[in-house]
């Protein structure tokens, strides 16, 4: 025992203390609960009763010493930190980074703005899961299975069902998807609108990006008709735009809706004189309309003897790109603070 605490002592002695590491190390190896010196301490039972005492008080003053030494070069290292010189390559009249505020991105104003230009009228908002299944997505919507029109719609498939394709999950492709799911848990009138994120298989670029933001309507009472969507159409557009923008309902296909429409309106960057951005023809096409299809009424519940409605929809983004005159789709999620401060105080 008396071999172990003098060899104790000489190490402590020695022991190198010219970082902060190094005395870290110190304590750990000789005054920790799991140090050296508690292992002696342990062993104290094992010596000559007689001898007991005074090997107790030779290891309580070689404690009471590594104490004091760690302590001493504890201060004396924070001492020479806070005397430390200050970089000479600073510049200390420099002024400080100012704490700017963020602002709202414009897809948020412009969403915000559609849903209290539509709640004026009565309309309510829906939202529904971004993960869908088969149903909601497609089938229900008048997309029977291998029908040509589900490939107007690249998607991300989650999950697939070779055996049963009814049983595919995926990244939902519009927001017409929480229509179905209004007109499942609700019974008629209904007059909501449905704001989302969604998702298609597409190549980024200027014009066109795998994830996009719709926002659609739908309207379902008794004695509605093809008038009270273009109504409804016209309001809309010269709310966000203003009266005098010119509007064009051009017949078209959707599996969901028939009679449908492409809704075009006079160009906001040559003012309907022709430019790149409308392909010189003085429109550009702000999104889909028309009657609520009769199967898809049947299909979520609801009598199109009785009933009958019209749906509309259209791309965030690209209402947003007509509004502040934007010309590149990828600025939305490129996170550019030069394009987002444009929009301070909108």
């Amino acid at each position: 025992m008396q071999d172990q605490i003098n060899r104790l002592r000489a190490e402590i002695a020695a022991y190198d203390l010219t970082t902060p590491e190094q005395l870290e190390q110190f304590r750990l190896a000789f005054t920790g609960r799991k140090g050296q010196l508690a292992d002696l301490f342990d062993q104290l039972k094992t010596v000559a009763p007689e001898q007991r005492r005074a090997v107790g008080q030779e290891l309580n003053q070689l404690k009471q010493a590594a104490l004091e030494r760690f302590e001493q070069r504890r201060q004396e290292l924070e001492e020479a930190t806070q005397n430390t010189p200050a970089d000479p390559t600073f510049d200390y009249t420099l002024p400080t980074v100012p704490n700017v505020l963020g602002t709202r991105h414009p897809l948020s104003l412009v969403r915000e703005e559609m849903v209290r230009i539509f709640s004026r009228i009565g309309f309510n908002v829906a939202e529904g899961p971004e993960i869908e299944d088969d149903w909601h997505n497609f089938t229900a919507l008048n997309f029977p299975e291998n029908h040509p029109a589900r490939d107007m719609q690249d998607t991300f498939f989650v999950a697939r069902d070779a055996a049963n394709p009814t049983h595919d999950f995926l990244l939902r492709t519009h927001t017409s998807t929480v229509q179905v799911r209004v007109m499942e848990s609700q019974k008629p009138p209904i007059r909501s609108i449905m704001p989302g994120r969604v998702y298609r298989n597409e190549a980024i670029s200027a014009r066109a990006h795998m994830m996009f933001h719709q926002i659609e309507g739908i309207f379902i009472d008794e004695g509605v008709s093809f008038a009270d969507l273009k109504q409804t159409v016209y309001y809309f557009v010269q709310e966000m735009f203003g009266a005098d923008i010119q509007i064009r309902f051009r017949p078209s296909f959707f599996p969901f809706t028939e009679p449908s429409a492409e809704i075009d309106i006079t160009c906001l960057i040559c003012k309907g004189t022709g430019c790149n951005i409308c392909k010189h023809t003085g429109w550009v096409e702000i999104g889909g309309c028309g009657m609520v299809d009769p199967n898809v009424l049947t299909q979520s519940g609801i009598d199109p003897e009785v009933f009958s409605g019209y749906a509309w929809g259209m791309g965030i983004e690209r209402i947003t790109m007509l509004k502040y005159q934007i010309k590149d789709l990828r600025l939305f999620t490129e996170n550019d603070q030069r394009f987002l401060r444009q929009f301070e105080g909108a």
